[in-house]
């Protein structure tokens, strides 16, 4: 794998300078060739930045659903709140009306 990543910048390198010189040299024939050869190195860099994501996306193996489900509720479970299914239930606090200031505010 760190093989093909040394292979994909060295490639990255090689059109990068071919790209440099090809544009260095190009005085007498202007802008066209420059352009093209720009646009040339620039295609060619993103196919093999599409074809390495491709190659990525298929390389990895796909999660299994019981191991998403296991994950969410880990996550639930580590959550630092409890929800409040009965806030009538005894021991709580009932809830202020809207609008009423706080004892320790006034």
């Amino acid at each position: 794998m760190r093989g093909d990543v040394v292979q994909r910048v060295r490639a990255g390198l090689v059109l990068t300078l071919l790209g440099e010189i090809l544009l260095g040299q190009s005085g007498l024939l202007g802008e066209a060739l420059a352009g093209a050869v720009a646009l040339a190195a620039t295609t060619a860099v993103c196919a093999a930045l599409l074809a390495c994501a491709v190659l990525t996306a298929r390389a990895a193996r796909p999660v299994p659903p019981t191991r998403v489900r296991t994950a969410l509720r880990e996550r639930a479970l580590r959550t630092a709140f409890l929800p409040q299914r009965d806030p009538d239930a005894s021991g709580r606090p009932r809830p202020r009306a809207p609008g009423r200031p706080a004892p320790a505010a006034g």
